[in-house]
């Protein structure tokens, strides 16, 4: 696999593109809704994109910004808009201060400081929502939800025309739902399993589990503020994630290994739910 290019995985309509290893590099696009959830080391396939979520400032989540402003401006794109953790909006900026004075040249970007349960809107069908999570440093997850309308119970059956004019009456005529369909955890402990409900009752679930097997102990992965498998799988009941997606396992494990203990460790009728991203 080319670091540059990450890998591609889908479920239904729903489209990512990245990669993600523990320590090196965390960065799961959505392109057609042009954004991303961290942006590791900044690779070409981030540039084009418009919004970005960082879940917290380690580098292998973080260490791209200054490189995507940098890039979107040679390109004469509009700045880019970052959404992160308050505490990282000062030290970023003056990080983009230094580099400014290096390079002799100034740059516009946007740094939108976050906290648990902000809205953000992509469109009017879409918009993110921040959940907390727990890690060594402050850190959040983001969950995309979609706007569902339907025409409420007392009006159907009634003719377009008949609609058309409630609605001149000013009635609403129709009722939201807003469905929780993608969360990303970032690096987090289990406890962000429960820190929102949405969070475990999305489409997909995006999660991290950097440690899978018995040569690190729960206590080592908390101690660090990461999540090891072997909490996920006494949950997996409580998770009504159509797919569990696995990210940010260490690269003390190859591919394959990764994929075997995955096969080995997951109880059979969870198996289908859970992957393994495939970029790494």
């Amino acid at each position: 696999m080319s670091v540059q290019a990450g890998e591609s995985w889908s479920y239904n309509k729903y489209k990512f593109h990245g990669m993600s290893l523990s320590g090196i590099r965390t960065a799961i696009s959505m392109p057609e809704l042009s954004l991303s959830f961290d942006v590791a080391q900044g690779y070409p396939f981030l540039i084009n994109l418009k919004q970005f979520f960082i879940s917290h400032g380690h580098l292998d989540h973080a260490a791209g910004i200054p490189y995507i402003i940098s890039q979107r401006a040679m390109n004469s794109l509009p700045p880019g808009k970052f959404y992160m953790p308050g505490t990282l909006v000062e030290p970023l900026d003056k990080i983009m201060k230094l580099w400014e004075q290096i390079e002799n040249h100034q740059y516009k970007y946007e740094f939108v400081p976050v906290k648990a349960d902000d809205e953000i809107p992509l469109n009017p069908q879409a918009f993110i929502k921040v959940f907390p999570t727990t890690h060594r440093i402050e850190s959040y997850g983001y969950t995309l939800f979609e706007v569902h309308k339907k025409l409420k119970k007392e009006y159907l059956g009634l003719k377009q025309d008949e609609i058309v004019d409630l609605r001149r009456q000013g009635l609403e005529v129709n009722e939201t739902t807003n469905i929780p369909v993608v969360s990303f955890t970032g690096d987090t402990q289990i406890e962000f399993l429960d820190s929102r409900p949405w969070v475990r009752q999305s489409k997909i679930l995006i999660m991290e589990s950097t440690y899978l097997d018995d040569k690190k102990s729960v206590e080592h992965a908390r101690t660090w503020g990461h999540t090891h498998i072997d909490e996920i799988i006494p949950r997996l009941k409580d998770i009504e994630s159509e797919k569990i997606v696995i990210i940010h396992a260490s690269s003390r494990y190859s591919d394959k290994e990764a994929l075997r203990l995955l096969q080995e460790k997951i109880p059979a009728e969870y198996r289908d739910r859970v992957e393994l991203f495939p970029g790494r």
